[in-house]
């Protein structure tokens, strides 16, 4: 039987965090499957190959450009593992889409696919690849949830809503999965310096330098020391952000609909 060759996935890979991580987990010596619905993978693949750096020589970069929105994505890329002989030993749930918008003024397929990229696709490879691991008695499974899993808050009910369910499933994969030799580790970014944002320059710069907005690499390298360390969760950054959320949490509904009507958020 052909020897099956270790790997990491990680999904929505083509740039900002998901490289970042790819390119992290290249640099501690892993092949890769880098995973995105863009073309721009196949470039992001040639960029982490021709990295100056002695621990990435002969390993390998696959591209894959794959919809993961969709239901069947999950089941597929799992074959798609299996087919090539890839042992997957670490699963890196990255791929997602962000905004923050009412509920109902969302088109009902920007709905499906944000549900699909951030709870049903998610939860899938976690299954399907969690059991193999199980069964080898060694993974890694990271899933890059959000702060923003703790506010129940207007304009944040979908994608707030679509994180906390990952965040309860990771922490429950967790204490299933720890005693087989497999860590699953949530990850809850708060700002990260991806684009995503539509502040200026100049305020991203002031928010990275008191630590409310973080690199992609900053992120990607802390949410990896949890994921080997063994750890439950991690929020990045992690003091300002725990402290916004817990102020969050005593805000009354009454208070949330004041702020609705006054036109504030």
């Amino acid at each position: 039987m052909k020897e099956l060759t270790k790997y990491a996935i990680v999904t929505g890979a083509s740039s900002g965090i998901g490289y970042a991580f790819a390119e992290q987990l290249l640099k501690r010596g892993y092949n890769l499957l880098i995973v995105s619905n863009v073309p721009e993978i196949e470039e992001a693949a040639k960029r982490l190959k021709g990295l100056e750096d002695e621990r990435v020589r002969g390993l390998e970069v696959v591209p894959l450009q794959m919809d993961l929105g969709q239901q069947s994505s999950a089941r597929e890329l799992y074959e798609y593992t299996r087919a090539h002989g890839m042992e997957v030993e670490v699963l890196v749930n990255n791929a997602g889409v962000y905004h923050d918008k009412d509920i109902l003024d969302d088109s009902e397929g920007f709905t499906s696919l944000i549900m699909n990229l951030h709870m049903y696709t998610p939860a899938m490879l976690c299954y399907l690849f969690g059991q193999d691991m199980r069964t080898r008695g060694k993974g890694y499974i990271l899933n890059v949830c959000s702060v923003t899993a703790k506010m129940a808050a207007q304009r944040l009910g979908t994608y707030g809503g679509t994180k906390a369910f990952l965040a309860h499933f990771t922490r429950a994969l967790h204490i299933e999965l720890r005693k087989y030799g497999v860590s699953v580790t949530n990850v809850s970014p708060g700002a990260v310096d991806t684009g995503l944002y539509s502040i200026s320059p100049t305020l991203t710069k002031i928010g990275k330098c008191l630590g409310i907005i973080v690199s992609p690499q900053t992120l990607a390298r802390r949410g990896l020391f949890a994921l080997f360390h063994g750890w439950a969760k991690t929020t990045v950054p992690t003091i300002f952000w725990q402290v916004l959320c817990f102020i969050i949490l005593l805000i009354p509904t009454g208070l949330l609909r004041l702020i609705r009507r006054l036109g504030w958020f």
